[in-house]
C-alpha cells in the first residue's frame, strides 16, 4: 500500500465527512495498492476507511491473486458463486462500522453491484474519482523523471513508425508495429489511436480496419507506461501528398498548440491556456470544429487531472503534468491533432515531447 497516498486520502475523507473509499480493479487500485486484478461482473473492491484501515471484498476465485498482489497488507473477505455477495458485503461493512455512512467510489465501480449494496446497507455512495485524482495530481521528483523517460521512449519510436507506414497497410498493422516497437524498449503500448482518412475527423476513433491509401492523412496518438507513469503524444502525418486545405488546417493547429504551450507556467490560469488555442482557431474560422477540451492531466492514468479547459478555474502548480492537444475535426473529410505533454517541473516549464511539428509527407 502506498502510505503517502493513503495518508492524503484519509485526510481528505475526514474533511468531507466520508467513512470510506471503495476502489474497484483499475489503474487507480494499482497506484494506491500496488497491484491490479481482472474486473469481471462479480463485485470486488478495496475499501480504505477514514481511520486508515483497509480490507478487500471479492469472490473466492480472486482471493489468492489479491493476497499475492497485496502481500497480505489487509484482510480479504470472500464468498462463492453459490452465495450472495450482498450478504457477505453487508456483514463486513457492519463489522467496520460503515453501515448508514457515506462512502466514495472510484471510476470503475459498477452500478449493478453498487445498487444492491446501497439498498441493503443504507450507505450513501458519492463520487470519489476526483479525490483519487487530487491526491496524485502533484508529481514527486521521481514521478516527474518517469514521465520524462516515458515521453522520450515515445519520441524515440516515432521515426521508426514513419519508416513502416505505406499504402496498403491497415490501421491495425500500424498499431501492431507500435506495439512491437514499444516491446523492444521493454514497455507496453498504451492509449493508441491510428485514424486514417475520414476517420481522422473522429477524435476518439475506435476502429482499425481502414486501408491506407496513396494520398492519405493519418493521426497517430499513442504512448507507453514507464515506472507507473504514462506518456501520450499525437502527430498527424500525410502519405503521398498534402492538399492545400489540409496544409492550412495543419498550420492553424500547429500555431494553436504553440500559443497554448507559451502560456504554460507555474501560477498560470488554466482557462487562459485553453483560450490561447481556442481563440486562435476561432479567429481562423474553424472554432466549430474544435470540439474537445484542450488537454488532460497525465500520470498514473493517461487521462486524469488537471483538465485543461475553460471550466477548470484553477491555477497551475509545480508538479502538474498535462497534455496540450488542439485539434480541428471536420466530419466526413479529415482531422488534425498535435499533442504534447507539458509539465511544471522543479525548474520551470518543460515540454516532454520533442518530435518535430513540421509537416511530414511520407
Amino acid at each position: 500500500m502506498n502510505s503517502r497516498f493513503i495518508e492524503k486520502l484519509t485526510r481528505m475523507m475526514k474533511d468531507k465527512g466520508v467513512g470510506a473509499m471503495m476502489i474497484a480493479p483499475s489503474e487507480e487500485l494499482k497506484f494506491l495498492a500496488g497491484f491490479n486484478v481482472y474486473l469481471d461482473e462479480r463485485f470486488q473492491a478495496l475499501f480504505v476507511t477514514a481511520e486508515g484501515e483497509s480490507f478487500y471484498l471479492c469472490n473466492i476465485l480472486s482471493k489468492d491473486e489479491v493476497e499475492e498482489g497485496s502481500g497480505g497488507a489487509f484482510p480479504v473477505f470472500t464468498w462463492t458463486d453459490n452465495q450472495s455477495f450482498v450478504d457477505t458485503t453487508e456483514k463486513v461493512l457492519e463489522k467496520y462500522g460503515l453501515k448508514g455512512k457515506r462512502a466514495g467510489v472510484n471510476s470503475t465501480v459498477r452500478a449493478f453491484n453498487l445498487i444492491p449494496i446501497e439498498k441493503r446497507t443504507g450507505i450513501e455512495f458519492v463520487d470519489g474519482k476526483t479525490w483519487l485524482e487530487e491526491i496524485r495530481m502533484i508529481k514527486t521528483p521521481q514521478e516527474m523523471e518517469n514521465l520524462r523517460v516515458a515521453s522520450q521512449i515515445s519520441d524515440d519510436i516515432f521515426p521508426k513508425i514513419l519508416s513502416f507506414i505505406r499504402p496498403g497497410l491497415k490501421e491495425i498493422d500500424i498499431r501492431a508495429e507500435m506495439e512491437r516497437l514499444f516491446a523492444l524498449e521493454g514497455v507496453r503500448l498504451a492509449g493508441d489511436i491510428v485514424a486514417s482518412g475520414p476517420n481522422s475527423a473522429l477524435p476518439h476513433y475506435f476502429g482499425n480496419q481502414r486501408v491506407i491509401e496513396r494520398q492519405d492523412i493519418i493521426i497517430l496518438d499513442y504512448g507507453c507506461s514507464y515506472g507507473g507513469m504514462f506518456s501520450d503524444v499525437t502527430r498527424t502525418v500525410f502519405v503521398g501528398g498534402i492538399t492545400p486545405e489540409q496544409e492550412k488546417v495543419y498550420d492553424i493547429v500547429r500555431r494553436a498548440n504553440r500559443a497554448a504551450r507559451m502560456k504554460v507556467a507555474e501560477g498560470a490560469y488554466i482557462p487562459d491556456i485553453d483560450q490561447a488555442a481556442r481563440g486562435l482557431i476561432e479567429a481562423e474560422g474553424y472554432g466549430e470544429y474544435f470540439t474537445t477540451r484542450l488537454g488532460h492531466g497525465i500520470g498514473y492514468i493517461t487521462h486524469e487531472q488537471p483538465e485543461i479547459k475553460a471550466t477548470n478555474q484553477r491555477k497551475l502548480e509545480k508538479g502538474m503534468a498535462f497534455s496540450i492537444e488542439p485539434g480541428i475535426y471536420m466530419a466526413g473529410k479529415f482531422g488534425v491533432r498535435i499533442e504534447d505533454i507539458m509539465m511544471v517541473g522543479e525548474n520551470g516549464t518543460e515540454q516532454l515531447n520533442n518530435t518535430s511539428h513540421e509537416i511530414v509527407v511520407l
